[in-house]
């Protein structure tokens, strides 16, 4: 028969604690934690004037409560041309969707012949098994030739639109070395957390954002969904150890070359696929065995130079909305 605990040796066990907690009745962390007492927050002599003229910045830079005459005018011409330019694209439309055959009849594009060559012939002459990524880099990939040009437009757009070179200042008066000094102002610095998760989760998202793009001729996925992946995988590193590490591996030469050699083989690869299909030409490159990973010509390089330039994309994206460079 076991001997019955006395109070005492029953306030030193697990379970005692573990109920103790359980209701409420101690908290485990009192007395174990250092905590220090904060100070109270006090405005600097000249925080109060600086934020008097951003707000003022504010307002009449971006509210235009001051606006010129010429700036009047433009206002005027943008808002008569938004206005004839919808009209006209409405026309267009209506102008197109007015040729179109009425339903139910065989002529209709939904009922022509694109779609079932795409599923019948498409694993003979793309050598994809994957059906999507065989019509989106071979029988459609001039379209994918303009899509990825427009990821280049666009990240070159907010080039235009949001860099800030070093030794000029923007409309608050900032310049690019103060916006470096201060870009973990308003961010936990050496956060154990934040950088513990990202050391174990990056290596991993880049990993499996590779293999989304190895993988884009065999099943889902491909050079878009993989390069997102990737994308986010390196903004994920520079939230956590900021730009002074990312830019060890990842400045603005890297995606200029990344981005203007993957562009140049795209199009250098798909004009000698345009050359040899408009002429009836017999290609050199090899479809190779379906469900092989070295197979479907050049399908996967493809997925490759695509991926490279969406993951570029994304993460040119976000630096140049955080800080205005790289």
């Amino acid at each position: 028969m076991s001997r019955r605990k006395s109070e005492k040796e029953y306030e030193k066990t697990f379970a005692c604690h573990f109920f103790r907690w359980l209701d409420g009745e101690k908290d485990p962390f009192i007395g174990q934690v250092e905590m220090q007492q904060q100070e109270a927050f006090r405005e600097g002599e000249g925080d109060a004037e600086r934020r008097l003229q951003e707000k003022n910045i504010l307002l009449n830079q971006i509210y235009g409560r001051k606006k010129s005459r010429s700036i009047r005018n433009l206002e005027r011409f943008y808002k008569v041309a938004s206005v004839v330019f919808c009209g006209i694209l409405i026309y267009l439309l209506l102008l197109t969707v007015s040729f179109l055959p009425p339903i139910g009849v065989a002529q209709r594009p939904i009922n022509n012949e694109v779609s079932a060559r795409y599923i019948e012939k498409g694993l003979q002459e793309t050598g994809a098994i994957n059906i999507v990524s065989g019509m989106i880099l071979d029988y459609r990939a001039f379209d994918t030739l303009g899509e990825s040009h427009v990821l280049f437009v666009a990240t070159v757009t907010v080039l235009i639109l949001l860099r800030m070179d070093k030794g000029k200042k923007d409309y608050a008066g900032v310049s690019l070395e103060e916006v470096e000094a201060n870009d973990r102002r308003y961010e936990p610095k050496n956060d154990a957390i934040l950088q513990m998760a990202a050391y174990l989760l990056v290596p991993v998202i880049i990993i499996f954002g590779v293999y989304v793009i190895l993988n884009g001729h065999l099943g889902p996925g491909g050079g878009f969904s993989g390069g997102a992946i990737i994308g986010a995988g390196l903004i994920l590193y520079l939230n956590a150890f900021g730009f002074e590490k990312t830019e060890r591996f990842f400045t603005e030469k890297t995606y200029k070359r990344i981005s203007f050699c993957s562009l140049s083989f795209y199009c250098i690869a798909k004009s000698y696929s345009f050359y040899t299909g408009a002429n009836h030409i017999e290609s050199i490159i090899p479809k190779g065995t379906p469900g092989a990973i070295l197979s479907s010509g050049l399908i996967l390089p493809l997925n490759i130079a695509v991926g490279l330039v969406v993951a570029c994309t994304m993460y040119a994206f976000y630096v140049m909305f955080r800080k205005g460079g790289f």
